[in-house]
């Protein structure tokens, strides 16, 4: 079981698509570190069997709220109940997200409008609505962007290209609210284990299958996670997270012709299977 953070203690922390994989395990250990929760996600049952547990373990009781990223004003509201219930916002972590994949024959101009809209303008909407709060509180942004914003790889354009735009979001935004003093945190996980390969192109769950299950490669989720919520508490610009996601950014950064040459074997190998 993963070590409370002091850091966190009676801090209020807004996490968007908090209901399943990286964003359910921060609303526990969150929680165990005496954190105050606003948890936001479309499926509002799993959200209250999540409150639940976490009431269950001894933690503060969650507010949670049915919040589509995509949709004006729900993030406003979740902000604003957050400030109504607890009399502040310290942290608000931009967790939802999911992942359109395909070849680019395959896939429409609607395809990539949907996967920005959900994985960056959601960020956005989440950086606007909760940003006043956190310039009172002098808090903390986190970003969950991704290696794939560092790696891209065949067939996976849209998720890639969005991860990659929250790269540059987080570089750019870094400094300009330095003098607002609210600290921003990009955290980009490699493969972690999660619900993110069952989710469709339409976001939509699917069941498990061979395709969905997780990487061979990926991560348990708690030291994931545990890893996340440490570079936030120390205000770290940017945490790659796992030891496969250093290599291959450490790879692409320094023999960027390497990353290339696999990637256009794996899409070769892809394509005669």
């Amino acid at each position: 079981m993963a070590r409370p953070i002091p850091f966190f203690k009676d801090k209020v922390i807004l996490i968007t698509g908090a209901s399943s994989g990286i964003g359910e395990e921060m609303a526990i250990q969150l929680a165990r570190s005496g954190a105050k929760l606003v948890l936001a996600a479309r499926r509002k049952d799993r959200l209250d069997g999540l409150a639940q547990k976490i009431t269950q373990d001894g933690g503060a009781p969650p507010l949670t709220m049915e919040c589509d990223v995509t949709r004006e004003g729900e993030l406003e509201r979740a902000v604003a109940e957050s400030v109504q219930k607890w009399g502040k916002l310290d942290v608000a972590i931009a967790n939802a997200g999911f992942g359109v994949t395909g070849p680019l024959k395959k896939l429409s101009l609607s395809d990539y409008q949907r996967q920005f809209d959900t994985n960056v303008f959601g960020v956005l909407r989440t950086i606007y609505a909760a940003l006043p709060e956190l310039e009172k509180t002098h808090g903390n942004l986190a970003i969950i962007g991704s290696v794939a914003g560092w790696v891209s790889s065949p067939k996976a354009s849209p998720y890639s290209m969005s991860k990659f735009a929250l790269r540059a979001l987080a570089n750019a935004i870094t400094q300009e609210f330095v003098p607002l003093g609210v600290k921003v945190t990009l955290l980009s996980p490699g493969f972690v284990i999660s619900e993110i390969r069952q989710v469709d192109n339409q976001g939509k769950l699917r069941g498990m299958s061979p395709a969905t299950a997780p990487h061979p490669l990926a991560m348990k989720t708690e030291p994931a996670v545990y890893e996340i919520l440490r570079a936030v508490a120390r205000g770290k610009r940017e945490q790659i997270v796992s030891f496969h996601g250093k290599v291959f950014v450490a790879i692409d950064r320094f023999s960027p012709w390497f990353t290339r040459a696999l990637a256009e074997r794996i899409s070769a190998r892809a394509d005669k299977t």
